[in-house]
């Protein structure tokens, strides 16, 4: 059984607040809510931040930190799962996703590099995620072709290197080829992990 006490996080990664994403995250959002889970629906479209890590992570120039990314931050802590949709562009990532992830996930947030080791001090220890990544190529192909370089950025790249735990992927492939009564097919996966807060 889940644990209905659980802080949820949505990610919305599009930059289009009308597009497929957003209605996925919508859904998501909505019947996560329903179910009694403590939900928070973040849309990157709406935060105000320079795209920018102006000065990568040297420690002898600050760069501020907006309120917009003091707020994901203090989200992402008190958030149990964290779930982001996207799409897929160019095999990757929206650059607003990138960008958010970039700005956010900082040394002394979300990990802290140790001497002499490859491996971080992970701070997001305890959380688990979800990606819900759309594209229009056949999963088969963005897997073995392309080799999932949006996922392995976010997947292995970011949340896992920050200790985030059992992290899963939803493909929902071939989206341009899809009639309204498959899409809506996608809507009803995405409503049913809602619902379990997975």
């Amino acid at each position: 059984m889940e644990n209905k006490n659980k802080s949820i996080l949505i990610v919305l990664g599009h930059p289009n607040l009308n597009s497929y994403c957003a209605k996925l995250a919508e859904t998501y959002s909505e019947a996560a809510r329903i179910s009694g889970y403590d939900v928070n629906l973040l849309k990157l479209k709406d935060l105000k931040f320079d795209y920018n890590l102006n000065f990568g992570y040297d420690k002898t120039v600050k760069q501020e930190l907006e309120p917009d990314i003091q707020l994901s931050q203090s989200l992402i802590q008190k958030a149990d799962h964290l779930v982001f949709v996207y799409p897929s562009w160019w095999a990757s990532m929206p650059a607003l996703l990138k960008a958010w992830i970039d700005r956010v996930f900082l040394p002394g947030f979300a990990f802290a590099y140790q001497k002499h080791s490859p491996f971080p001090k992970q701070f997001l220890k305890g959380k688990t995620a979800r990606i819900i990544i759309t594209m229009d190529a056949p999963t088969w192909y963005y897997k073995w072709f392309n080799r999932s370089p949006g996922v392995q950025l976010l997947k292995h790249g970011t949340l896992e290197f920050c200790g985030v735990g059992k992290v899963k992927v939803t493909y929902l492939d071939q989206i341009r080829f899809k009639n309204e009564v498959q899409l809506k097919k996608f809507i009803e996966i995405i409503k049913q992990l809602g619902i379990k807060g997975n």
